[in-house]
């Protein structure tokens, strides 16, 4: 009974006619992270320490604040934003979790069981001062 050792960078072993597809991990987050970039009301994806310090040194990371999970046919995201004032943060936060699933699963065939949204903040949008005349 030989078991396989799962790599940092896989993902998922999918069998399919003649061979495997293995997706890497950021593979499945790059696509959690665009998706989320298309709903209205969404200011950014929020990133922890580690994405604030990699910012920091001139990398761009496409990826901040998405984590996820995958097993051999299912995934799991956790995917933490900032949310726009003046939108229901229900709603945005819903859609969120629409547009990942639809994402992940049209991609890559993958059936996503979960996904967490956490809202770390509300941002402001700066006013437009009128000329003083």
């Amino acid at each position: 009974m030989s078991e396989e050792k799962k790599t940092s960078t896989e993902v998922s072993k999918v069998e399919a006619e003649g061979g495997r597809i293995i997706f890497a991990d950021e593979v499945v987050a790059t696509i959690a992270a665009l998706a989320v970039a298309d709903v209205d009301g969404v200011s950014a994806l929020s990133g922890g320490v580690v994405e604030g310090i990699t910012e920091m040194l001139g990398k761009k990371n496409v990826t901040k604040g998405v984590k996820v999970e995958v097993g051999a046919e299912e995934a799991a995201v956790d995917v933490s934003v900032s949310v726009k004032y003046g939108y229901k943060i229900k709603e945005v936060c819903e859609k969120i979790q629409q547009a990942i699933k639809s994402a992940i699963e049209t991609m890559t065939g993958l059936r996503v069981v979960e996904i967490n949204v956490f809202v770390q903040s509300v941002v402001f949008e700066p006013v437009e001062k009128e000329d003083a005349r």
